[in-house]
């Protein structure tokens, strides 16, 4: 597994699986914060890095969204770490098994049930910060999906909104409602990161000043969203 410091907060850890797989590692002063957490052959490799960092404990897990490729080391990493876990109250029903994931044909048994907490909200609905890191809705890729951006590096953690390939926005993989997942693309004008990163792909820089070309393309790959 490589792990690649990324800003002055983030580290990025990945391992390949014919397609790159990416987990972060969040160091703030009370301690380290894992958004997502890969496959299962990843855990001892995340714990590892994370004991070899020294900047303070585990202290909770945030996931995207709950597909198997983003919770697979979760229970394993538990097994040393007793953390919170925590996803969108929207996805936590799918990742559970309760509810069928859209045009997914069995139910996903990816998390134990009651294990994940839901991300918290103010009285508005909206999610509130993480230890520097605010999270954001962006269904589409699946219900309750969401991306992470830490303010301070001007970093965006975005999951599986978007797929990359040498610096460029690539439409992600195995998404049931594309003009969702597209619509949701704008986090990226409204926040103007200065780094995006995603699970499957490679870094994108200024991602805000591809945003046009982006859904222009992904409107004609996919039928005129």
């Amino acid at each position: 597994m490589k792990a690649e410091k990324i800003s002055e907060h983030i580290w990025s850890l990945k391992t390949w699986m014919i397609i790159p797989i990416h987990v972060w590692v969040v160091v703030d002063e009370d301690g380290v914060t894992l958004v997502d957490a890969g496959m299962p052959m990843m855990a001892k490799g995340i714990m590892k890095f994370i004991k070899q960092l020294n900047a303070g404990p585990l202290k909770r897990i945030l996931l995207t969204h709950g597909h198997v490729d983003h919770v697979g080391a979760v229970k394993t990493i538990l097994t040393e770490n007793e953390v919170p876990v925590y996803a969108h109250q929207i996805e936590i029903p799918h990742l559970e098994g309760e509810l069928l994931y859209p045009k997914r044909k069995k139910m996903e048994y990816n998390l134990p049930k009651q294990l994940t907490k839901p991300l918290s909200e103010d009285e508005f609905g909206n999610l509130q910060s993480v230890d520097g890191l605010i999270p954001y809705l962006t269904p589409g890729h699946s219900p309750g999906h969401v991306v992470y951006y830490h303010e301070k590096d001007q970093v965006l953690l975005a999951g599986d909104l978007f797929n990359s390939k040498k610096g460029k926005l690539h439409p992600p993989m195995f998404t049931p409602f594309m003009d969702e997942a597209v619509n949701s693309a704008a986090i990226v004008e409204k926040l103007k990161p200065k780094r995006l990163e995603v699970c499957h792909g490679s870094s994108v820089f200024n991602p805000a000043e591809q945003l046009e070309e982006y859904v222009r393309k992904a409107e004609k790959k996919h039928g005129g969203i």
